[in-house]
């Protein structure tokens, strides 16, 4: 019998877009890895465990930048030294566009849900969106904003590289793990979900 992983077998690395950001995700370049993990693990320290205000580490942070710059630039036309190489600080017009065509595409899908449940009176969409807000809201009571950007943190940096080493085995129980998944899901949607009506208003004009 012919084993068929190496067939499915995805490339993590192209699947992350190839880039820098995948050789760090994937600890190829670990030095840049242990630098964000050493970052995050010393923000989360420092809001999280010291309490220190954002607002004043942003503050003081660029406060002490502003110093560094003045004196650097003051001591290089005294000494003849070079300037601080300071990059071009500019947004460029393209990069607007991008940022402003991918925020238009999310804006109109959640205005498209609005729409669905205010207008339309979407039950099944009604609940979905209450299901998935009331999910998001019971994982937050366990952690707040800096725990949980410090997890996702810990698990990019973590599940990109144990998946690219053990894929063959986590296909398989995943493959697994949603085809149960999708089996009570179906169920409860030919129990609940269909027995919904589509539109409370389209309902409420055959009751009239």
């Amino acid at each position: 019998m012919v084993d068929s992983h190496p067939s499915r077998r995805i490339s993590v690395h192209q699947a992350l877009g190839g880039g820098s950001v995948a050789d760090i995700l994937l600890w190829r370049k670990w030095c840049a890895s242990l630098l964000v993990l050493f970052s995050g693990t010393s923000f989360w320290f420092l809001f999280e465990r010291a309490r220190y205000n954002v607002l004043s580490f942003a503050a003081n942070v660029l406060l002490l930048l502003v110093v560094i710059l003045f004196f650097w630039a003051k001591s290089a036309s005294l000494l003849n030294r070079p300037l601080p190489p300071m990059p071009d600080l500019e947004i460029s017009e393209e990069l607007v566009e991008k940022a402003a065509d991918k925020t238009r595409v999310w804006v109109n899908h959640l205005l498209s849900i609005a729409q669905q449940i205010a207008v339309c009176g979407n039950l099944r969409v009604l609940f979905q969106v209450v299901m998935t807000l009331w999910w998001v809201s019971y994982i937050g009571s366990f952690c707040n904003f800096f725990t949980f950007i410090y997890m996702g943190i810990i698990l990019s940096l973590s599940v990109p590289v144990l998946y690219d080493k053990y894929q063959d085995e986590v296909d398989d129980k995943i493959h697994m793990a949603l085809g149960i998944v999708q089996a009570q899901y179906r169920k409860f949607d030919e129990s609940f979900l269909r027995k919904l009506p589509s539109s409370m208003y389209r309902t409420k004009q055959k009751i009239q």
